[in-house]
């Protein structure tokens, strides 16, 4: 339940126009004029325009600095892979050599025991060139390729392997299952 304000008694009246809800403070003044408004939303603007300048400038501060981490990070990365990857073959090695030595110690002659290791290392090192041939496959962006083929962005040798688009296949045959689909 509402009743009159404070220093209102009971059955006076605000003095004055209504209060309407679209004038500022409710007095009824009239709006400001055309030049104040214009030059309050140029002031406004210009705060705005500051502001963003400002957020830029944060931003490019922020990327550099972000950019320089990560150069840093790189190559501290990559030195640890260097060690990583001395120390993994030294350890490959001496593994190896191991193996032959306890071949040779279970009676095998040392050229049978050094074959057996050769052959392994050789196996692992097929494994291995074929595993990476096929992801840098993937490195080939085929699909992008195709993509921007079929709108006339890229087109290296004239027509592209991938997609034969001259109507004369019947049917595609479907990608293997352990390949991604465009």
């Amino acid at each position: 339940m509402s009743g009159p304000g404070p220093d209102m008694a009971e059955g006076e009246r605000p003095e004055g126009p209504p209060q309407t809800p679209g004038t500022p403070g409710g007095d009824g003044a009239s709006p400001p004029p055309l030049d104040e408004s214009i030059r309050a939303i140029g002031e406004a603007g210009r705060a705005s325009l500051g502001a963003t300048v400002d957020a830029v400038r944060a931003l490019r501060g922020l990327i550099s600095a972000d950019l320089a981490l990560a150069r840093s990070a790189a190559g501290r990365g990559l030195a640890w892979a260097g060690a990583a990857v001395v120390f993994g073959a030294t350890g490959w090695l001496l593994a190896t050599a191991a193996g032959v030595a306890l071949m040779q110690r279970m009676g095998l002659t040392w050229l049978s025991a050094l074959s057996i290791a050769a052959l392994f290392n050789l196996v692992v090192t097929g494994l291995a060139a074929w595993g990476a041939s096929h992801y840098f496959d993937y490195m080939g962006l085929h699909a992008t390729r195709r993509q921007l083929s079929r709108l006339g962005l890229f087109d290296e040798h004239g027509h592209d392997v991938d997609d034969p688009d001259d109507g004369t296949t019947a049917a595609t045959p479907s990608a293997p299952a352990g390949e991604p689909r465009a």
